[in-house]
C-alpha cells in the first residue's frame, strides 16, 4: 500500500465471534464477510475489554479501559473531554466521519430504552467524540426505519427501509465524496460506521431474508436441552441469524462503494450474546459467547500476500483498535506485546438477563481467569482443551497453586 491508508471501521452490535461462515458456523450466511475474511487476517482470539455497549464502545473509541475511558457504568456518558481516535487522527491530517449508532450519550435512566423517544434524542455536537463530520443516532434499537441526525441533519429525519442499509447508504455517499476529494489533492479519511444489528429485538423483520425455523437451529452442546432455555435459545437464535444474514449484505454493499486499494477495512462487533449458553442470555458475561468478538483487518489486496485468509492467535481486544490506526496513519505495523487481553465488567448492571457481578480478569489462547469483585476466583477455563467452558476448574483443588500465581499477575 502506498501513501497513508484510509481507514474504514465497520462495527456491530451483538454478534459473537463464532456467529460467521467463515469461522464455521453451518447457521450463519455470511457471504460477504467469508469474502473479506478470505483477503485479511482473521483475529481469531479477539475479544472486547468490557462485554456491554458502552464501556466497550468507549474503550474502542478511546483505546483505554474502564474506568480510565470516563465510562465506567452502563450508564455513564463519553466526557466531552475524552480524548478519541477520531481526534487522534484528525491530528494527523485525516478527514474523520461517524455514522449509526452511538449510545455514548448521557442518557435518562427512567427514560425506556426501546422505542422512538430513545432513537430521535439528539446527541450534543460538543459529545459527539471529535469526529467531524458526525450522522447517527443514540439508541433506540429500531432495526428498520431509523431515525438519523448530526452535522447534515439537526433535526432527528425518518428514513425508510433497514437500518444497516440506510446507515451504510450514507456512510458510503461520504466515502466517494472523500475519494473524489483525495484525487484532487485532499486528505486520507477514517469513517467508523456503527451498525446496531444484529442486536434485539431477533424478530424484527429482516428484509428479504426468509428466518429459518426454530427447530432447525444447530445448538451448540453448553446450551442446556430439553427446557425454557432451548427453546428460547431457538426461538431468538432464528431471528439472530436471519439479522446476521441481512447485516452482512448491507455490509457488502459497503464494500462496493469503497475504494478498496487504498483503504484498510476492519470489521469487528463490540461484544457478544450469550444466546443460552450455560443457561444464560444476552452479554455482560465472562463467557466466550458474550466476550469474544470477530475482527478481520484487511490491509492488502495483492494477489498471494502473506496476509491474505491468515489467522491470527494474537490477544487482540477492541482497546487495541484506536493505537492500530494511529500506527497505519504514521506508516508504522502495530504490534501486540501482550500474552494476554484483559476483560472485565467494572460495574454491575441491573438491566435483566445481563450478568448480575462485578468482575475482573484475563482470557488468552490458553485460559481464562475470571475473578468476583471481592478477588475470589469464580471461573477458570482450559480453552484448548475445553473451547466450550463445559468444565469450570476454578474449585479444582490441583489448579489452586496456578490460579494464585495468575491472580497474583492481575
Amino acid at each position: 500500500m502506498t501513501g497513508r491508508p484510509n481507514i474504514l471501521w465497520i462495527v456491530t452490535t451483538q454478534w459473537r465471534a463464532s456467529a460467521t461462515g467463515y469461522a464455521g458456523d453451518r447457521n450463519a450466511r455470511t457471504p460477504w464477510l467469508d469474502g473479506l475474511a478470505a483477503e485479511s487476517v482473521n483475529y481469531a482470539q479477539a475479544v472486547t475489554p468490557h462485554p456491554l455497549g458502552p464501556q466497550a464502545r468507549a474503550a474502542l473509541l478511546t483505546g483505554k479501559l474502564a474506568p480510565e475511558s470516563g465510562v465506567n457504568d452502563y450508564w455513564d456518558p463519553l466526557p466531552a473531554d475524552a480524548r478519541t481516535v477520531a481526534h487522534a487522527l484528525g491530528d494527523r491530517g485525516y478527514a474523520t466521519a461517524y455514522f449509526g449508532k452511538w449510545h455514548l450519550a448521557a442518557r435518562d435512566r427512567t427514560a425506556p430504552l426501546v422505542g422512538e423517544a430513545h432513537a430521535k434524542m439528539i446527541v450534543p455536537p460538543a459529545n459527539r467524540g471529535g469526529f467531524g463530520l458526525w450522522e447517527g443516532f443514540e439508541g433506540g434499537f429500531l432495526l428498520n426505519d431509523p431515525w438519523l441526525h448530526g452535522t447534515r441533519l439537526p433535526k432527528p429525519t425518518h428514513f425508510k427501509g433497514y437500518q444497516a442499509d440506510v446507515v451504510v447508504q450514507r456512510a458510503g455517499a461520504w466515502s466517494r465524496e472523500q475519494g473524489a476529494r483525495r484525487e484532487t489533492g485532499g486528505p486520507p479519511s477514517f469513517c467508523m460506521v456503527s451498525l446496531e444489528s444484529p442486536h434485539p429485538p431477533y424478530h424484527a423483520p429482516a428484509p428479504h431474508v426468509a428466518e429459518v425455523k426454530p427447530a432447525e437451529v444447530i445448538l451448540p452442546a453448553n446450551v442446556p436441552r430439553g427446557g425454557d432455555v432451548e427453546r428460547k435459545a431457538r426461538e431468538e437464535l432464528a431471528g439472530y441469524y436471519a439479522h446476521i444474514e441481512a447485516t452482512d449484505r448491507a455490509i457488502g454493499r459497503l464494500l462496493l462503494e469503497i475504494d478498496l486499494t487504498g483503504t484498510i477495512v476492519v470489521f469487528t462487533s463490540v461484544h457478544g450474546d450469550m444466546h443460552g449458553a450455560h443457561g444464560v442470555f444476552r452479554k455482560a458475561w465472562p463467557y466466550e459467547e458474550s466476550v469474544r468478538v470477530p475482527l478481520l483487518i484487511r490491509k492488502k489486496q495483492e494477489a498471494g500476500s502473506k496476509e491474505q485468509g491468515a489467522i491470527s492467535q494474537s490477544p487482540v481486544s477492541l482497546v487495541d483498535l484506536p493505537h492500530m490506526a494511529v500506527a497505519w496513519a504514521e506508516g508504522r505495523e502495530w504490534h501486540n506485546k501482550r500474552d494476554s487481553a484483559a476483560i472485565s465488567m467494572p460495574v454491575a448492571t441491573a438491566i435483566p438477563l445481563q450478568c448480575d457481578r462485578a468482575w475482573r480478569g484475563f482470557r488468552s489462547a490458553k485460559h481464562k481467569l475470571v475473578l468476583n469483585a471481592d478477588g475470589s476466583p469464580w471461573l477458570y477455563f482450559d480453552l484448548e482443551r475445553d473451547p466450550l467452558e463445559m468444565k469450570n476448574l476454578a474449585g479444582d483443588p490441583a489448579r489452586r497453586g496456578e490460579i494464585e500465581e495468575l491472580t497474583r499477575l492481575l
